[in-house]
């Protein structure tokens, strides 16, 4: 449970991205303890309220800002027509000769050259289209995702490294110009996801809106940042309770009529829809040729592939096969796994669950959709926990006092050689801004310095972000895979000097022939467990 310390209010660095201008404005007031109640806030050029940031974090954003930053894509007129907007149907793919000549061989680059037309079939002349690619051969259960570059052009590449024989697929997520509408909507409505808090005092209830992002209003304003964390979380202040009487946090629904734009993100016409090829979109591949360097006009490459279903990772340690509960508990004997985020973390603590007959669920007399949730093995010493991360959530309701921030949880961890550390944060902060998504992973990363410095030997795995199912304007305009994309980036590259794992979901996700779900099925996270037990125990598997 967290320590309680003295309330105070602070406006939270407001950090406002207009054209290529950013705004931080950080004032701060202090309000003695107990009171919780905040005056309206002023105007300014954004109503989110992030949290403040020292300069070398500041300077640290504005790199990742810089290092994410999207090619500019078209604005949108009104009345909205899609005649010059990206269509994928008369778009096409195409693979291109072997570099240097000849038939290509395993270990070979493949460049696939992709042109974008609009519905009247004319060349697009600029970039910014959200593509995924990947290589797959469904009889070898074999898949490979592609690195796709943008030219800013209307023209793409996607390159493939050559593992087996296979089919080329190119998938249009979004047209540039929804990435257009995309980024107007978390500048404009980040607030329209609704998050509720339910107050209580006897027989009296109330329920009142509560978000990072609250409009201004002369309604006084509940301030629940958190005193350790910093981590900003506002409740409009019911018109009879105290802010104290809060008990309950919860997702009531989506704003509606925020968009004119609804035709750019129409399932089966310019949503995550396939590109056809202009001629053939396989190639055969020969057996690798001993003595020489792959052709390639890309240095980079994946993180891995599937063959035989079985996710195998490129240049590094091997990925065991953890293929019966004896082997998983062998690897988990005597270990304490706690893992953290959102529903996409839960579903490796259910995978575990149901996976091992001996691991024995502790009724904890919470959600099972939210937790905190424990398991234990007695006999082989294991214990598996999971708890929820902290606002934003969207759930359905979660007790106040349940409401926990990741790092403080990290803060209260002892860690040692027998400890692992399993994250997953990402489902849940589309709708914002993406410097709100960066400062939450800054002070989880602090966190995970503090715990690493007072116990190197505990073991951290992070799971990434994976595409997903999107069918409607409501999916895509909540969940998009582009500010999924966006945060794997952000998320890379934040902890890259860090002594801590990946697990590339995104990749394991792309590169499978099952269709894209925020939950990814069984046989893909059977994959993503082989990762993070791989790193558990590099020396087993059976």
């Amino acid at each position: 449970m967290e320590k309680k310390k003295e309330w105070y209010w602070t406006y939270k660095s407001i950090s406002y991205l207009c054209s290529a201008t950013l705004y931080i404005l950080n004032t701060t007031f202090i309000i003695p303890r107990p009171a919780t109640v905040t005056p309206p806030a002023d105007m300014h050029y954004d109503f989110c309220k992030l949290k403040p940031l020292s300069t070398k974090e500041a300077l640290e954003e504005q790199r990742l800002l810089d290092s994410i930053a999207w090619p500019e894509t078209p604005s949108l007129p009104s009345p909205l027509s899609l005649s010059s907007t990206s269509h994928p149907a008369h778009s096409a793919f195409t693979i291109l000769p072997r570099w240097g000549g000849g038939q290509w061989h395993i270990g070979d680059k493949l460049e696939v050259m992709i042109q974008m037309h609009d519905f009247q079939g004319h060349l697009k002349r600029s970039g910014g289209d959200v593509l995924l690619a990947r290589l797959h051969n469904i009889a070898l259960g074999a898949g490979v995702a592609g690195q796709v570059l943008d030219h800013l052009n209307g023209s793409y590449s996607a390159i493939f490294t050559l593992l087996w024989e296979g089919n080329a697929q190119v998938i249009l997520v979004h047209p540039s110009e929804a990435v257009t509408e995309l980024r107007r909507l978390n500048t404009e409505h980040p607030d329209r996801v609704f998050f509720k808090s339910q107050f209580q005092l006897g027989s009296v209830t109330e329920t009142t809106t509560c978000n990072v992002c609250l409009r201004p209003t002369q309604q006084p304003v509940c301030n629940y940042t958190d005193l350790h964390t910093n981590e900003p979380w506002f409740c409009y202040k019911p018109k009879s309770l105290s802010c104290d009487t809060r008990i309950s946090n919860f997702k009531e629904g989506y704003k509606q009529n925020i968009s004119t734009m609804e035709k750019l993100f129409q399932s089966g016409v310019n949503l995550k829809v396939a590109i056809p090829p202009s001629g053939v979109a396989s190639v055969n591949v020969l057996p690798k040729q001993n003595g020489k360097v792959p052709s390639s006009r890309v240095g980079s490459g994946p993180s891995g592939y599937y063959f035989q279903g079985v996710w195998r990772r490129l240049g590094v340690t091997p990925i065991h096969q953890f293929n019966s509960s004896s082997a998983i508990t062998q690897c988990l004997k005597g270990k304490t796994v706690h893992m953290y985020g959102d529903s996409t973390m839960r579903q490796w603590f259910e995978y575990l669950d149901a996976a091992l007959p001996d691991l024995k669920a502790f009724n904890m007399h919470s959600q099972k959709t939210i937790g905190p949730l424990m398991s234990l093995d007695y006999k082989n010493n294991i214990l598996v926990t999971y708890r929820t991360h902290g606002p934003p959530l969207r759930s359905v309701s979660v007790p106040a006092i349940e409401l926990h921030y990741i790092a403080n949880e990290l803060d209260e961890v002892p860690g040692g050689r027998d400890t692992v550390i399993v994250l997953g944060i990402w489902a849940h902060f589309g709708t914002f801004p993406i410097e709100f998504f960066i400062r939450r992973l800054q002070t989880i990363r602090r966190a995970m310095v503090r715990l690493l410095s007072r116990a190197p030997d505990t073991l951290i795995v992070i799971r990434t972000g994976n595409p997903k199912s999107l069918k409607t304007f409501l999916h895509a305009s909540t969940n998009s895979d582009w500010y999924s994309l966006q945060q794997d980036k952000v998320l890379r590259d934040m902890f890259k000097e860090l002594n801590v794992h990946l697990v590339d979901a995104w990749e394991m996700v792309v590169a499978h022939h099952l269709p894209h779900e925020l939950h990814p099925q069984p046989s893909i996270i059977k994959n993503m467990i082989n990762v993070l037990l791989s790193y558990i125990c590099p020396q087993k598997g059976g």
